[in-house]
Parts: C-alpha cells; structure tokens; sequence
C-alpha cells in the first residue's frame, strides 16, 4: 500500500507539472520577512541595516526526508532623503525545494523604495512610501527518481520498464517584476499602525517546462500575485502591547488569508521584549471553499539588536488524517545595525 501510494503521488506531481501554474513561498511569520511580503517595505526600519533570515520545514511527517524546506535571506537598507523622507534599497535571496524529485525554485530580487512624510512632526508622523522589485529565478528539478505511468507493473513502480518519455529540460530561467505601496502612522515610540499592498509577478514569464521541446512552445503563466497587509503595535498597560497583524495572498485560483495577535511585553527599558501570538490560516484553491487550513503558534523575542522568532502550524484540514495535525516548524532571525539616529521614531518594528 506505500508503494502504491509513493507511486500514485510521485505521478499526481510529474503531471501536475504541465498543468498547474506556479504559486509562492508563504511564511506564517510574514511579518518577519518584509522583502517578501511587499518591495514597499525595503528600508522601512528605525535603524540603518536590516538583515533577514528564515527557514520553513513543512510536511516532514508525512513526506520525510521530500518534505518542502523554503530559506530565504535578505539585507536591506535607508538612507535620508531631505528633512524628513528616506530612500531605502536591499535585495532577498530565496530557495523552495520540495518532493523527491527536488524541485526547486531559487529567486533573486534587488527592490527599492521611498517614503514620503505626509504628516506629523519628531514623534508623531504619517508616511507613504512606494516600492518596486525586479529580479530573476531560475526553476530545476532531478528527473532520477521520476516515476511514469509507462513504469506501473500492476499498481507498483518498476525502473526497469522503459518510462517512453521524451526528455525535459531540467532548468529554466525568467524575469520577474513588482510593485508596492505602503501607508503607516507613528503614533509614539509603543503605538503605530500601517497597511499596504503589491503586485507580484507582473511580467507573468512562462513557467513551463516543455517550453523548448521540439521547438513548440507550451505557455504555462506565472499568475500575478495580490497582496493586502496590515498590522500594528498598540500599547495596553506600562509593560503589554497588542500586535495584530493580517495578511491576504489571492494568486490564480488560490486565497490565504492569515490574520491573529500577539502579546508583546516588555522585560526592560533597553528594548528587550518576549511575545506570545496565535494565528489562523484560511486557504482555498480552484474550486473548493475558503477552510481554515491551520492554527499557528509563534513566540518572539527582541534583545539588543536581534529579533528571533519561532512558530509551528498545527494542520486543522482535511489533510490531518495524514499528517496527524502536524504542520510546518518555522524559524526567523531580524539582526538590526542601528548606529547614531539623528532623528525620532521614524516607523513600525517590524
């Protein structure tokens, strides 16, 4: 029965290939990965460097070692533009491999952004700021451990039969644009909210595979991403901050929607913090209703400069007959460079 069920997912991916058109990487914790969330947010930072890092591992108990593992890594910067607005710049680096046949996307983005003060003095200030990205991706995949319907011997896989497949190209590589907008408000150093948006995937490259075979071209479209976010820190006593936060991906025919709280308290006067959150995921794709698809718990903590956070999704969907409610273990790191500030609360902590 695990052969065959080995057989029959191995198959449902290799056609899957030519028919489905990419989607994106997701974090639970969206909000400690702002490059990948919206090019508006490059440089949107109170200090002068920002450097980024997070893993997700998701599926482990029911793929193993073919389990889906995304890393991404990112730095971005401002710099002061006049009296009040900024320029910021970085650049995010980001790898998705998934299943036994490695499958694997790996993307490089440069983005830029400038906010504009629209109100507000030192301590209390409005911004917009627009941002936009560009980059390249190069998708692979290892065709060694391939399973064909030609190799089904009586429901189970056998390599030793001819698979009578041509053969595909094992990577290709495109181009990728967006854009980004960003409103947020200080309010004081403890309170502030913000919401954007951005479009990802303008450009809509072809993602096929087949693409070059026998000089017909297959098209297979990357669907323009939308994304709506906001959030914000609200200060509730001398020592406890509510943080909600709220993000909707709609790419094709699938929507997320991830929206929760965390409860920030603060263990001194020097920037050291603990936080306690729980979020709920909502997810449809094609045809199916919008269920929810995971509860996730996260926990924070901010110390000097370092902001390290972890979170795991316990599956609620009607994949946990399988995964037995495990879901996905996620880690992130924000490492801040602050040097001298010449100037107030300038943003959010993201």
């Amino acid at each position: 029965m695990a052969k065959r069920l080995a057989f029959f997912l191995s198959l449902l991916f290799i056609l899957t290939l030519s028919s489905v058109r990419g989607q994106d990487i997701h974090f639970s914790q969206f909000y400690m990965s702002p490059l990948t969330l919206n090019p508006a947010l490059t440089g949107v930072m109170n200090c002068n460097t920002r450097i980024v890092g997070n893993y997700r591992n998701q599926w482990a108990s029911v793929l193993g070692s073919s389990a889906y593992n995304t890393y991404s890594v990112s730095y971005d910067q401002k710099m002061p533009v006049g009296r009040y607005d900024y320029f910021g710049f970085g650049g995010n680096l980001w790898s998705d491999v998934a299943g036994s046949l490695d499958f694997q996307t790996l993307t490089l983005k440069l983005s830029a952004s400038y906010s504009r003060r629209v109100g507000g003095d030192r301590r209390k200030s409005n911004y917009i700021v627009f941002g936009v990205e560009a980059g390249a991706s190069q998708r692979s995949i290892d065709y060694l451990n391939a399973q064909w319907p030609n190799q089904n011997d009586n429901g189970v896989f056998n390599g030793s039969f001819d698979s009578g497949e041509v053969e595909l190209p094992t990577n290709f590589l495109f181009g990728d644009v967006g854009i980004g907008l960003l409103w947020f408000s200080v309010l004081d150093r403890n309170s502030n909210f913000y919401i954007g948006g951005a479009l990802n995937h303008l450009n809509q490259a072809n993602l096929s595979f087949y693409q070059d075979i026998d000089n017909k071209e297959s098209v297979e479209s990357y669907y323009t991403k939308t994304v709506f976010h906001a959030g914000g820190e609200f200060k509730t006593g001398k020592e406890m901050s509510l943080v909600p936060g709220a993000v909707v991906f709609s790419q094709g025919p699938s929507l997320e929607i991830n929206a929760g709280n965390s409860f920030r308290f603060n263990l001194d006067g020097y920037g050291q913090s603990f936080q306690l959150g729980a979020w709920m995921r909502l997810a449809r794709h094609f045809e199916k209703p919008l269920l929810v698809d995971a509860i996730i718990l996260s926990t924070r903590f901010d110390f000097s400069n370092w902001g390290i956070g972890f979170s795991y999704d316990i599956n609620v969907s009607s994949l946990n007959s399988a995964s037995r409610g495990n879901g996905g273990f996620e880690f992130s790191m924000i490492y801040n460079v602050c040097g001298p500030q010449q100037r107030g609360v300038y943003c959010p902590k993201f």
